[in-house]
């Protein structure tokens, strides 16, 4: 298996660009930019800045490349990266003209870059410095992990930022950004791996392997445990797979923290779903290792909080198995009992995920978390209704989701309010048992929600539904084709934004 990400070495300085020891240098440019505080450099590049421009093979459009060679400076190249209209810019967009570079940087075989933060952004020196770095990492990943006869791949060895401003903010800012895009990748590497080599026992070992590292407590129970627990949705929907399930535990605990609140993070962990009996299609049935996205996010999010060091005490659960048809698979008509006592009628086995998520909330309730996160890709309704560009929110009360929704906004990550009425609960009420795990097409990915909500208390909540945001099926300038690592910012800028909800 080979490497598929590295984290370069970063560095801030406060020098002019012309004096920035790089390969290939990147300026990030708006469509109406004068380039006034780089006066120098069409004279650099012998004018060819301003002919591009004026000719428009150059726009700036968003994420739009434009390369140039420039004399008398200590870069050979520049590169400038399109930010589009001012009114349109978020400090998004600037981590992913960073992304962007990164990744056009390793095109050409560059191992040594630099970007220059632009102080006409309105973002400031801090968290441009965190997206800045976020996304330059992001940038070194490849996630063709088992290819053998490829030439030798070409990564970003060093990364330097132009950053100005407040010293202190910035080195805040750049640890953040080096952590949150580290556990980005972590997630994306995860879920890239095949459901061969990353089976539930594997998955469970690997995430102990990090937890540990990151200085996380630990526990991982086995299928003899889960049976103690009375986990039946778990269980059930592991009972077609040769592979025994796993429930990781995941524990941060601050020192100073107050008892209240405690985060508990959810995340599904189905490291490959054929479906059970209602078993899927061939077409695309090769995409469902990525179904463990959840888990992994969830995972890679509790690793980035402890080396935060967020000043929340933290509960991450993660159900791990496979979902296989088998001679001693659930079937639909079965009835399962939950942990709780709540029975089950299932109707369609390809809906496992909320199964397994309903044990896993209970869990995780018992352990006394005060607010609750799930996330996982759940139904394909979402990405019916969102598309693959939007993850799906859905919970209650109301200011919770909005906690959530601002935190993923502030993390890159994309999402949207859903309806959660109760009028929906109607479409999976069963006839034999307290509901059934289905509703039918109407609705789905609202009722998919629903059933998990059924075993979320009286807590706040919100679950995210990234099946539609966990894998990108077409590439883009700042993201490459496959894992995304969606919800591990947002889990992260949540856990460390409490002071904003640890008292609703």
């Amino acid at each position: 298996m080979q490497t598929v990400h590295r984290t370069p070495a970063i560095a801030v300085v406060a020098t002019t660009s012309r004096d920035i020891q790089t390969e290939l240098l990147i300026i990030p440019i708006f469509e109406d930019d004068t380039l006034q505080d780089e006066a120098e450099l069409d004279s650099a590049s012998g004018g060819e800045v301003a002919a591009a421009r004026a000719r428009g093979e150059f726009k700036a459009k968003p994420f739009e490349l434009f390369f140039t060679a420039v004399r008398g400076w200590k870069a050979p190249r520049v590169a400038l990266v399109g930010l589009g209209s001012r009114k349109d810019f978020t400090d998004d967009r600037l981590r992913r003209a960073a992304t962007t570079g990164a990744l056009a940087a390793r095109q050409r075989g560059v191992t040594r870059m630099a970007i220059i933060d632009r102080r006409d952004t309105g973002v400031d020196a801090g968290r441009a410095a965190q997206v800045l770095a976020e996304g330059a990492i992001v940038g070194n990943f490849d996630g063709a992990s088992y290819r053998t006869t490829d030439p030798p791949r070409v990564w970003l060895e060093s990364v330097t930022l132009r950053v100005t401003g407040d010293a202190a903010a910035v080195k805040r800012g750049l640890e953040r950004g080096q952590v949150l895009g580290e556990c980005t990748n972590l997630a994306r590497e995860l879920a890239n791996e095949p459901g061969n080599t990353l089976t539930p026992r594997v998955f469970a070992e690997r995430a102990a392997a990090v937890a540990a590292a990151a200085g996380l407590t630990v526990d991982v129970l086995d299928e003899a445990r889960i049976a103690e627990l009375n986990m039946g949705l778990l269980l059930g929907v592991a009972r077609g797979s040769q592979e025994p399930p796993r429930v990781v535990v995941l524990r941060h605990q601050p020192a100073g923290a107050p008892g209240a609140p405690v985060l508990g993070l959810i995340g599904k962990g189905i490291t490959f779903d054929a479906g059970g009996i209602s078993i899927k299609p061939a077409e695309n049935m090769d995409k469902m290792k990525d179904d463990m996205s959840g888990g992994a996010a969830v995972l890679a999010a509790m690793s980035a909080v402890s080396r935060l060091q967020a000043p929340v005490r933290c509960v991450g659960v993660i159900p791990m198995t496979e979902n296989m048809p088998g001679g001693r698979a659930f079937k639909p008509g079965d009835v399962l009992a939950s942990a709780d006592g709540k029975t089950v009628e299932v109707l369609n086995t390809d809906a496992e995920g909320r199964l397994v998520l309903g044990d896993a909330l209970w869990y995780a309730r018992s352990l006394g978390v005060t607010h609750l996160v799930d996330v996982a890709t759940l139904t394909g309704a979402c990405v019916v209704a969102l598309g693959k560009t939007t993850t799906g929110l859905f919970g209650t009360p109301d200011s919770w989701v909005e906690q959530v929704r601002r935190a993923s906004e502030r993390a890159g990550d994309r999402s949207w309010p859903m309806p959660v009425f109760d009028d929906y609960k109607e479409l999976f009420k069963s006839e034999i048992a307290d509901f059934a795990n289905t509703g039918g097409r109407a609705g789905g990915a609202i009722t998919g929600a629903l059933f998990v909500k059924e075993f979320a208390g009286d807590l706040p909540w919100v679950h995210m539904d990234i099946a539609g945001t966990a894998w990108a099926e077409d590439a883009k300038p700042y993201q490459p084709k496959g894992a995304t690592g969606v919800a591990v910012r947002t889990l992260v800028e949540l856990a460390l934004g409490v002071d904003t909800w640890g008292k609703l």
